[in-house]
């Protein structure tokens, strides 16, 4: 008997173990799953244009996307824990990185929630609330995961995607190298 419940036992917490595992990214566009942190660089001849992103943002003004500058595209939510651990990383690249912009898109989420972590980590940059943007991206370096990460270049074209949380080496790298373009 005693094996029969050490056995039992191994494969029950097997089952749990597996079942609490990101599992790492998903390729659906309706699947979310925590990503892994990869990075995915495309070449300039390879890219795809970004979606148009306009609309409510959570402080309740109208934001229209303009091409023309770096952009980095966070995809976010408040119950998210990378998102969370990111936002500071985020905040800073953003302050350090002025003449590129920093757009969010909320995803589900509540706004009372968003707006709190808003408040709580102090984000500047406008969060779209209407997360069908992201249905924009299929084709090219889609959102996979929350949170994920995406550059687009001063062209518009998508250039990069972080999916998972952000590091400040991975981001500045990746700013940086659309920058120089």
């Amino acid at each position: 008997m005693r094996y029969f419940y050490r056995y039992f036992g191994s494969i029950l917490l097997a089952v749990v173990l597996a079942g609490c595992s990101g599992g790492g990214t998903s390729s659906s566009q309706e699947s979310f799953v925590s990503g892994n942190g990869s990075v995915v660089f495309m070449n300039p001849e390879k890219r795809i244009q970004a979606p148009a992103m306009s609309g409510r943002t959570l402080s309740g003004e109208n934001y229209k996307y303009s091409v023309g500058a770096v952009t980095v595209v966070n995809v976010w939510a408040s119950w998210c824990s990378p998102c969370r651990a990111e936002a500071p990383t985020l905040v800073a690249l953003a302050k350090k990185y002025s003449e590129v912009t920093f757009i969010g898109i909320l995803t589900r989420d509540n706004l009372a929630s968003a707006k709190a972590f808003e408040r709580r980590f102090a984000i500047t940059y406008p969060t779209l609330t209407d997360d069908s943007i992201l249905i924009g991206f299929k084709g090219s370096l889609s959102a996979n995961a929350i949170p994920t990460t995406v550059v687009i270049d001063r062209n518009g074209m998508v250039a990069a995607r972080i999916s998972g949380q952000v590091t400040v080496a991975a981001l500045t790298k990746l700013i940086e190298q659309v920058s120089a373009e």
